[in-house]
């Protein structure tokens, strides 16, 4: 039986020990100015130690009111370095490699007291009093937008990331420029799909002049709107393909969020067949997953070939060692087993 999940997965100067990714989850557990607290680097270093070969560090947001809420993680000012640096080594420590994902929560900004900003005044959902109508984005606001990812990406990198994610998904800034159904501009940054993803473009660039050529940059996406005007995985591969040779190394693929209510067909797997379709029409390596549990599940995808990696979230929240005992019941034997629970 081959063991695919097992096996390493190299991408530019990193080498992952197997095709396990935790996916990023908002842990709202940061200080209210944004600092990590020592419950992160347990909380990382943990999943590390249960042998996952990539941790994506929660979304992390680049400018305080691009936070989802007043405890997220922040990465906007040169005081969150060291407590990230302490997140990074510990991952490193058990054997992963850290990557941290860079956020900006646009109109699901939920912070107190915070400008809430987006490509459109449009409220994601008005019967929810949690969000505010944002306000539009201006061209100053989109040029210091940019300019905070750029900032971020080099605190990531001082910090010691690894690797490095852009949030392209779930509703949140660039999704929404890059979606329909919450960009309605007439101007260069909405229309058509080259427009739309036009903020997208900046923001990789600006990430580039400082996150460096041999280091993966990963864009995480949502490859269906689930709603009708929004996009499809085709519309996500066709912007994608518009900033894939600007140093795009690698597809994270997830789905939704980017209206309410929208209805999803969750099941196992359910966003491997958008993962399918974004590896086919951008030949780039795909994360994908959703929902999986077990070792057959993702033994099925990757053998398949419909994804090069599969994330797993709400599992490793379960269980934090499930790559190592997930091995061991597949009768692989892996040499990062903690050497202190051997007996185990």
């Amino acid at each position: 039986m081959m063991n695919n999940l097992f096996t390493p997965f190299s991408i530019k100067n990193v080498t992952l020990r197997n095709r396990i990714v935790m996916a990023p989850m908002c842990m709202y557990s940061a200080k209210e100015d944004g600092r990590a607290t020592s419950w992160h680097s347990f909380h990382y270093r943990t999943r590390a130690q249960g042998g996952t070969a990539l941790i994506i560090v929660e979304a992390t947001a680049v400018e305080s009111q691009g936070r989802i809420s007043s405890r997220d993680l922040g990465i906007w000012d040169d005081s969150h370095i060291s407590g990230l640096k302490d997140i990074a080594l510990s991952i490193k420590k058990e054997g992963a490699v850290p990557a941290i994902q860079l956020a900006h929560a646009g109109r699901k900004c939920c912070a107190a007291g915070e400008d809430v900003i987006a490509p459109s005044a449009l409220n994601f959902d008005p019967s929810d009093k949690q969000y505010k109508t944002p306000r539009e984005m201006g061209i100053e606001d989109i040029d210091r937008v940019v300019l905070a990812f750029k900032n971020a990406a080099r605190r990531a990198l001082e910090a010691g990331f690894e690797v490095l994610e852009i949030h392209g998904a779930h509703g949140y800034l660039i999704n929404e420029f890059l979606s329909p159904l919450c960009n309605q501009r007439e101007d260069d940054f909405g229309g058509t799909p080259v427009q739309r993803g036009e903020f997208l473009k900046r923001v990789v660039d600006a990430v580039r002049t400082v996150w460096t050529d041999e280091k993966p940059l990963i864009l995480r996406v949502s490859g269906m709107d689930y709603a009708e005007g929004g996009n499809r995985s085709e519309d996500v591969a066709q912007m994608v393909n518009l900033v894939k040779d600007r140093g795009i190394d690698i597809v994270h693929v997830s789905s939704g969020g980017v209206v309410p209510y929208a209805s999803i067909p969750v099941g196992p797997g359910y966003q491997i067949p958008s993962a399918r379709v974004l590896k086919d029409l951008t030949g780039l390596p795909v994360v994908g997953g959703g929902l999986i549990t077990s070792h057959t599940q993702a033994e099925e995808i990757l053998s398949s070939g419909d994804t090069d990696l599969i994330f797993l979230g709400r599992q490793l929240l379960r269980n934090p060692y499930f790559p190592l005992l997930s091995a061991k019941e597949s009768g692989v034997s892996l040499p990062y087993w903690p050497v202190q629970y051997a007996r185990a």
